[in-house]
């Protein structure tokens, strides 16, 4: 995990302005950080925040190879097959950095070539001041965070890592429209799956040539996979189980200690309890830690408990109170960039528990079950899907968008402190796999969601039986009591802040995604003091159950929701 940052189309005598951008983003990456210019590309800047993850000595970036000193690297990913990459395309590799495989490959073939090889996760900007050319590409499913700024009618681009390191930019298109320029500009999250090509004009503007998607989610990846389509049989379980093992082995690649979010869920249970059996088979020389938030008994500490004396970790238990709460939350919705309900509901926890991992133990590298609801309709609403058809339609929506909603949230809460989040779940060969399969295996089935997940490694005794078919708890649900959920929590500390009168008149200041309560109102007040008209290019739509006429996302008003005693 770590920052990336790049501006091109500004004049940069001075790096005043470009550090006070840059510096927002300095918490992913505390072990070194670099702002550069070189003067081969007139009006550009790129830096970079590193987290060492792999190759501490010679993995620094902006990254410029020996033998191709044109082509100039900055990336925030890990690319699991850059070993194997190395031995297909006959790569002498100049350092042990993983992501060294990106200039690398885009030297042999081009950028579409590059990033259809990559096995992993990211969010890069490529310079080849040669061609005079910039590149940037995001990883299929948005994993690793990437932002875009564009103000076309001056030739400014930007990207960053996250939102907060861009939108001051904003102040560039003021001062160019004071002298003479007639200007728009927009901040969005770059779009997953596509990578995007601009010519670098000799004024040091930049001018769009194409943008293309090259990876369709549920597609099969072309790049040579871990597990070769030859080991896989006619057992559908088997090669769940096979992929899904791979899918978390691959991501062992670390020279920092690596940990696990343990919610006491199917996801997060299944992730830590392979984690641990192959930490052991490959020879890690410490024991895994495991995390666990709540408030008091919640459902979720008592889960996480029993899961971690099965699993034999090193487990940790956090504990907050409603105080806590109102602590972090107006730096929770900071970090986000967001100000949908579900998301900042469900934010809360993974901060506060990333909190404490930073400040109390030394793990760095932190696995998690993100993306299993999606991939594998473990929603409880999936429940009332009409038919599989619709499930399957409704899971690859929710795919495409996870980088707007659970992905960012796991991103942002983690990265705030300075950890790097790998989910196994959005593994690209596991993931293919699991939606290639008929729609009438992946629904829920007899009223219990994630069947075949589940089914697949029933009798394997990787975990409790009662763990394995444990019903969904909403994580935001999960943390808190079942008398009274964190979004009861969260609402009476907001209540003070918020009068009747501005929620009525909440249509006149807001008239783009509208807030209806108190709690939706203050998350979008804050949104705006640090986002500002931003609402319309960050959000497309607040995140809800589907199947329902619910006015509240919380599992907990669906008709079908059973709450852990």
């Amino acid at each position: 995990m770590c920052g990336i940052w790049a501006l091109f189309g500004h004049y940069t005598d001075s790096i005043t302005y470009c550090d006070d951008s840059f510096c927002r983003i300095r918490h992913r990456g505390p072990d070194a950080w670099r702002l550069q210019f070189d003067d081969k590309i007139k009006e550009a800047c790129i830096g970079f925040v590193r987290l060492k993850i792999v190759d501490s000595v010679w993995g620094m970036q902006p990254m410029i190879l020996h033998e191709f000193p044109h082509l100039t690297l900055v990336c925030n990913g890990e690319l699991y097959n850059c070993k194997r990459l190395g031995e297909e395309f006959s790569i002498k590799y100049e350092t042990r950095c993983d992501v060294e495989c990106i200039t690398q490959l885009f030297a042999r073939g081009g950028i579409k070539h590059a990033v259809s090889n990559l096995d992993g996760v990211f969010g890069f900007v490529l310079v080849d001041s040669k061609n005079r050319k910039v590149y940037a590409a995001r990883d299929p499913y948005g994993v690793r965070p990437l932002f875009r700024f564009e103000s076309q009618g001056s030739g400014l681009l930007g990207f960053c890592s996250e939102g907060k390191g861009l939108i001051s930019l904003k102040n560039l298109v003021k001062d160019k429209l004071k002298n003479g320029f007639c200007d728009k500009w927009s901040l969005k999250q770059f779009p997953p799956g596509h990578f995007v090509e601009y010519d670098i004009l000799p004024n040091g503007k930049v001018k769009l040539v194409k943008e293309e998607r090259f990876y369709t989610i549920g597609n099969r990846p072309i790049f040579r996979p871990f597990v070769a389509h030859s080991e896989l049989t006619s057992d559908v379980h088997a090669n769940i189980r096979l992929l899904l093992t791979e899918a978390v082995r691959k991501r062992l690649m670390s020279d920092r200690r690596i940990g696990c979010l343990l919610s006491g869920g199917l996801d997060s249970s299944l992730i830590a309890a392979l984690l641990l059996k192959l930490a052991k088979e490959e020879g890690l020389d410490y024991k895994i830690q495991t995390f666990a938030v709540g408030m008091g008994t919640s459902p979720d500490i008592v889960a996480a408990r029993q899961v971690a004396k099965h699993i034999g970790s090193d487990h940790h238990e956090v504990i907050f109170t409603e105080q806590t709460v109102k602590d972090v939350l107006d730096t929770v919705i900071y970090h986000l960039e967001t100000c949908d309900i579900t998301t900042i509901r469900a934010s809360i926890g993974m901060y506060i528990l990333s909190e404490y991992i930073k400040q109390k133990t030394d793990s760095t590298v932190i696995f998690s079950g993100e993306g299993s609801d999606e991939l594998s309709q473990g929603y409880i609403y999936f429940r009332k899907a009409p038919t599989p058809e619709a499930g399957t339609e409704e899971s690859l929506r929710l795919l495409n968008d996870i980088y707007l909603y659970d992905g960012l949230r796991a991103d942002r809460a983690t990265a705030a402190h300075s950890l790097e989040l790998r989910v196994p779940f959005l593994d690209l060969q596991f993931s293919s796999y699991y939606l290639s399969l008929p729609g009438e295996m992946r629904q829920p089935i007899d009223g219990v969601e994630k069947h075949l997940l589940r089914s697949a490694f029933s009798g394997t005794d990787l975990l409790p039986n009662n763990i394995l078919w444990r019903h969904k708890e909403a994580f935001s649900d999960g943390v808190a009591s079942v008398k009274k959920s964190l979004f009861e929590v969260i609402q009476d500390i907001i209540d003070p802040f918020v009068s009747q009168e501005q929620l009525d008149n909440a249509s006149k200041l807001f008239p783009y995604l509208t807030p209806t309560t108190k709690e939706s109102y203050y998350y979008r007040m804050v949104f705006e003091k640090h986002f500002p008209g931003q609402a319309s290019s960050l959000i497309p739509y607040f995140w809800m159950p589907k199947w329902s006429d619910v006015k509240d996302p919380s599992a907990r008003f669906l008709d079908h929701y059973k709450p852990e005693e």
